[in-house]
C-alpha cells in the first residue's frame, strides 16, 4: 500500500510493543528526552515532560523488561496507627499470601502522599503491584509506576478517584444516610452529626447522606448540630462536649467512624449521661472494638477487611496482565444495631 505525504507516520499494529522510539516521535523529541521524562531526571521543560506523560499514558508504553516479577505487594498507608488499618491489612494480608508472596507496608506518618524519593526506590524494588491507601500519588509517580508495569490501585481515596486509576471504596452516603434513618425512626429530631475532614470523600459522603435523611423526614438541618473533627477519640470527646453544653442540645450523636463515638461515650460520660437513656450514639466502621464498648456499640459497618482483600484481588490481576472486571467497586455499608441507641427520653 502507498502512503501519501498526508498520511500519518506509521505507529505499532495493536500486536507491536510500543517503542519509547515511537513516544519520542510522537512528541516530538528526542528519545533521550523520553528517557530522561520516564526516569524522573531533570532537564526538561514542564510543557514537553507533560506532553511525553500523556503519550506514555496514552499508548500503554511498557519498560521492555520481565525478569524478575515482583513477589511483593506494597501498600502506602497515610498512617498505621489504628484499627482501621489494621483491619484493611488483614484482607490484603491474607489474598497476597494465598498467592505465596508478602505485604510490605509504607508508613507515611500522617503525609498526604509519599516522599519524594518513594517513587525511585520502589521502582528499584520492583514489587508487583501497590495499593495507595487514602494516599495521594501525582501524575508523575503514576507513569512511573505504569511505566514499569508496576499496577497501582486506589483504596479509600482522599478525593474523587481518578478515573485512569481502578479503586476501591464503600457505600459512604448510603451509610450516613441509614444511620440518621435509624435515629429518625427511634423518635430523634435533635440529631447531631461529628464529622471527619471535608477533605475526606468518604466523609463528605457520609455527611450527604446524614442531611438527605433529615430532608426526606423533613428534620431542619441545624448549623449548630454538625461539627468537624479530626477521626480520632480526642476529635469526638471535644466536638460533643460543646454539643452537649449547647441550649438545645442534642439527643443523639452519628460519629463519623467509631474512634469519634467513643469519645462522645466520654463527654456523656463527664457530664453525668448515660447512653443510650440520655444520649443515642452511632458510629461508622464497626471496628472490633465496638462491639465491646459499654454499652455495645450501634454502628455502620463498612467492610474493612473485604475492601483490602478486593483491592488485593485487583492488584494481583493486573500484575497478571488482567483488566478489572470494574474500574470503580463500592462495597455495601449495613447497620449493626447494638445497644448505644434508644428512643429519646
Amino acid at each position: 500500500m502507498t502512503r501519501t505525504p498526508d498520511d500519518p507516520p506509521p505507529g505499532p499494529s495493536a500486536r507491536q510493543a510500543v517503542t519509547l522510539a515511537h513516544i519520542a516521535r510522537l512528541a516530538g523529541v528526542s528519545p533521550p528526552t523520553v528517557s530522561k521524562v520516564i526516569n524522573g531526571h531533570p532537564g526538561v521543560s514542564t510543557g514537553t515532560r507533560r506532553r511525553i506523560e500523556d503519550l506514555v499514558r496514552e499508548h500503554g508504553w511498557r519498560r521492555p523488561e520481565t525478569a524478575g516479577a515482583g513477589v511483593v505487594v506494597e501498600v502506602l498507608f497515610q498512617s498505621l496507627d489504628s484499627l482501621w488499618a489494621l483491619e484493611i491489612i488483614r484482607g490484603i494480608d491474607e489474598v497476597v499470601q494465598a498467592r505465596g508472596m508478602v505485604v510490605a507496608l509504607i508508613d507515611m506518618r500522617g503525609r498526604r502522599s509519599p516522599h519524594g524519593g518513594w517513587i525511585d526506590q520502589v521502582l528499584a524494588r520492583r514489587p508487583a503491584g501497590v495499593i495507595a491507601v487514602s494516599a495521594d500519588l501525582s501524575e508523575r509517580q503514576q507513569v512511573r509506576l505504569a511505566s514499569r508495569s508496576i499496577p497501582l490501585i486506589a483504596l479509600d481515596p482522599r478525593g474523587e478517584p481518578d478515573h485512569r486509576v481502578p479503586s476501591v471504596g464503600a457505600t459512604n452516603w448510603n451509610g450516613g444516610l441509614t444511620a440518621t434513618r435509624h435515629l429518625l425512626e427511634l423518635g430523634h429530631r435533635r440529631i447531631a452529626m461529628v464529622n471527619g475532614p471535608d477533605t475526606l470523600m468518604c466523609c463528605r459522603a457520609r455527611v450527604d447522606g446524614h442531611r438527605a435523611a433529615l430532608d426526606v423526614a423533613g428534620v431542619p438541618a441545624d448549623p449548630a448540630l454538625l461539627r468537624t473533627a479530626p477521626l480520632y477519640v480526642e476529635g469526638g470527646r471535644t466536638e460533643a462536649e460543646a454539643l452537649l453544653a449547647l441550649p438545645d442540645p442534642p439527643t443523639a450523636v452519628f460519629a463519623a467512624n467509631d474512634l469519634q463515638a467513643l469519645g462522645v461515650y466520654q463527654a456523656a460520660q463527664r457530664r453525668g449521661l448515660r447512653v443510650p437513656g440520655d444520649l443515642s450514639v452511632v458510629g461508622f466502621d464497626d471496628l472490633p472494638l465496638a462491639q465491646w464498648a459499654d454499652p455495645p456499640m450501634t454502628t455502620v459497618r463498612q467492610p474493612l477487611a473485604r475492601m483490602g482483600a478486593v483491592a488485593a484481588e485487583m492488584v494481583m490481576a493486573a500484575a497478571g496482565g488482567r483488566a478489572p472486571a470494574d474500574h470503580r467497586v463500592e462495597l455495601a455499608t449495613t447497620l449493626v444495631v447494638r445497644a448505644s441507641t434508644a428512643t429519646p427520653r
